[in-house]
C-alpha cells in the first residue's frame, strides 16, 4: 500500500518453496535476535505467547507455507505471497479471505534500522503471531471484508484503523504499558521510543477517534491508541466498519501533531 520500492519481491518456485541466499538468512537471523533482546519486557504477553506458538525459525527466513500451517491450526489463516507493494483492492481482498499478504523480499543492511516498505520480517514477525489469536484474527478479517466493501473514497480513512491497531498499537497490561503493533514490534527503535520517550501522545483507543487522526509512515509516531484488553478489537469485530467511517466525517478530521515532510530541493 504505497507508491513505490526498490525491492523485488521473491516468487515460489514449483514447489511453493522461496529461495533466500546466506546472506538474506543472516539478516534475518540478527533481525530475530535483536528483537529477541529488546521485546520481553515491553511487548504484550499475547504477543510473546503467539511468537512461541508460531515457532518461527530463528536462523532463516520461514517459508510462508510453513507459517500457514500453523495459522491454519489456529484460526483458519494462511500466508499469501505477494509482490512488494500492492494497491488497498487487493489488500482488503486478500485479508477478507484470511490471506494475510506479505512482501518476500527481506531488507538491506543498509536499511536494517529503518524500511519504510514492509519486508517479510515486519510481515512475518511482526503480523503473523498475534494472527493465532482468536480475537485479534476476527479483527482484522472484520477490517477486510469493511474494505473490501468500502468505497475507494474510504480506503485513506480505514488506512488510519489499521495503522493505529495492527500496525502501531499499544495495550495496557498489569506490569504496565505494552506493544503489540507490528511496526513496533518489528523496529528496535520504535519498540523503545513508543513506550519510553515522553513525546508522543499516548490516547485511550477510540475508533472513531483513531479513523479522524492523521499519520506519517516515514518517522516515529506522534500519536499512539491504547487497548484495555484484545477483547475490544473483537468486540470493534463486530461494529458497522463503514458507518464508523461516516461517524468520523461528521466529526472532522484531526489537526495532524506531526511536521510536514520536507521538501526536495530544486535546482
Amino acid at each position: 500500500m504505497g507508491k513505490g520500492t526498490k525491492y523485488v519481491a521473491k516468487k515460489p518456485d514449483a514447489n511453493g518453496y522461496i529461495h533466500y541466499s546466506d546472506e538474506e538468512n543472516a539478516i534475518w537471523s540478527e533481525l530475530y535476535a535483536r528483537q529477541e533482546r529488546v521485546l520481553p519486557g515491553r511487548a504484550c504477553d499475547e504477543y510473546l505467547t503467539a511468537l512461541e506458538r508460531l515457532e518461527l525459525p530463528k536462523h532463516r527466513v520461514p517459508q510462508t507455507r510453513e507459517v500457514s500451517a500453523v495459522l491454519a491450526d489456529h484460526t483458519g489463516w494462511q500466508v499469501e505471497p505477494v509482490p512488494a507493494l500492492i494497491n488497498f483492492t487487493d489488500f482488503f481482498d486478500l485479508l477478507a479471505n484470511k490471506k494475510f499478504p506479505a512482501a518476500t523480499f527481506i531488507r538491506t543492511r543498509e536499511e536494517m534500522e529503518y524500511l519504510q516498505e514492509p519486508d517479510i520480517f515486519h510481515e512475518i514477525f511482526g503480523h503473523c503471531p498475534l494472527l493465532t489469536d482468536h480475537r485479534f484474527a476476527e479483527f482484522t478479517h472484520a477490517y477486510g471484508r469493511a474494505g473490501a466493501r468500502a468505497e475507494k473514497k474510504d480506503h485513506a480513512m480505514l488506512a488510519r484503523l489499521y495503522w493505529f491497531t495492527v500496525e502501531f498499537g499499544l495495550i495496557r497490561q498489569p506490569a504496565g504499558l505494552r506493544t503489540y503493533g507490528a511496526g513496533i514490534v518489528s523496529s528496535i527503535g520504535e519498540t523503545t521510543y513508543a513506550l519510553e520517550s515522553d513525546k508522543p501522545v499516548r490516547k485511550d483507543f477510540d475508533p472513531v477517534d483513531a479513523l479522524r487522526t492523521p499519520y506519517r509512515i516515514d518517522i516515529f509516531q506522534t500519536v499512539y491508541f491504547v487497548l484495555e484488553t484484545f477483547d475490544t478489537l473483537f468486540e470493534v469485530a463486530q461494529m458497522d466498519l463503514l458507518g464508523l467511517i461516516g461517524q468520523a466525517r461528521q466529526l472532522g478530521m484531526h489537526a495532524p501533531t506531526y511536521p510536514p515532510r520536507e521538501k526536495a530541493a530544486t535546482v
